[in-house]
């Protein structure tokens, strides 16, 4: 059976019960956030290592685990139609639902032990911090700046709970609600979510199903996820430009955001060695000029930094 919000809290253990969740036999649970649609096995996680089956229940096992926390610049999420100038609280947790070798924050996406942690950020008592409390930072920031809250650094829906209770609580202070997302999630998730989200950067890694076969993914799953936002929200998309991988893409993938829109703003990012392609040169200069010149063909707004 699915788990309705209003059945979502801390059970008797005092972990939270997570949402979007049905029962199978024997204690198994079945995860139906995102589309791998985890079959998990009693004190098994997912595939995101922070979905975990306790007892016959799942359990958003990393609800409240903070990895990192700072005031940024709107700017680096990388927004840069929305509300520019403006700082924003930023707040990451850890964990991912992908597998990409040249992540570029692979400490925190990559950790699988919401036991075994507790997180970055001294919260009271706990070592977690509680969407109250998330909120109190953020208005607290308010005279530096910021305009709300963005759920960003890991992959933030993974911890998809944490992120519904800090925005309705973020919305009811008047503040804004940013996430920075890959866009792997399942539909009605997403749509329960999308009316307390003012704004959203995702991540079309390539436009190919091989690289996202490659990267544990789907492209369809993330052209739906950015179809779907941009009819609720302001939309941006980041594209990480990796030698060999991806190089090509810019003008296809900038001529189907001009199909759904053509004000979409994209954001044309340089690779870095990181992670498994940690022996990879970073993208030339020249492949992000070419890249961005072949964007600019489809779209109004294409971004690449001092490039």
């Amino acid at each position: 059976m699915r788990r309705p919000r209003e059945d979502s809290g801390d059970d008797m253990s005092g972990a939270h019960i997570a949402m979007y969740w049905r029962k199978e036999d024997n204690n198994n649970v079945r995860c139906e956030l995102c589309p791998h649609r985890c079959f998990i096995t009693d004190k098994s996680a997912g595939i995101c290592g922070w979905r975990e089956n306790r007892g016959g229940s799942l359990t958003a096992a990393g609800y409240g685990r903070v990895s990192s926390i700072a005031l940024d610049p709107i700017e680096k999420k990388p927004l840069g139609m929305f509300h520019p100038g403006k700082n924003i609280l930023s707040v990451g947790g850890f964990g991912c639902n992908l597998n990409c070798p040249f992540c570029q924050n692979h400490e925190i996406s990559m950790r699988r032990d919401p036991r075994g942690t507790d997180g970055g950020y001294p919260a009271p008592h706990s070592g977690r911090l509680t969407p109250e409390e998330v909120v109190e930072l953020a208005v607290r920031t308010i005279e530096d700046g910021n305009i709300g809250v963005a759920y960003t650094y890991n992959e933030p829906l993974t911890g998809y709970e944490f992120v519904y209770d800090c925005a309705a609580l973020v919305r009811d202070a008047g503040l804004l609600n940013v996430v920075v997302t890959n866009g792997y999630i399942n539909k009605e998730p997403l749509e329960k979510l999308l009316p307390l989200i003012d704004a959203m950067n995702i991540d079309l890694k390539a436009f190919t199903e091989g690289f996202y076969r490659n990267v544990g993914g789907s492209l369809n799953v993330v052209k739906e996820t950015i179809a779907v936002s941009v009819k609720s929200c302001h939309v941006e998309v980041t594209t990480l430009m990796i030698p060999g991988e991806n190089e090509d893409d810019a003008e296809e993938l900038s001529a189907w955001l001009a199909s759904v829109d053509p004000d979409i703003p994209l954001h044309l990012t340089r690779f870095f060695p990181r992670y498994r392609y940690g022996d990879r040169a970073p993208t030339p200069l020249d492949t992000m000029r070419r890249s961005r010149d072949a964007a600019k063909k489809n779209l109004k707004r294409v971004f690449t930094g001092n490039i």
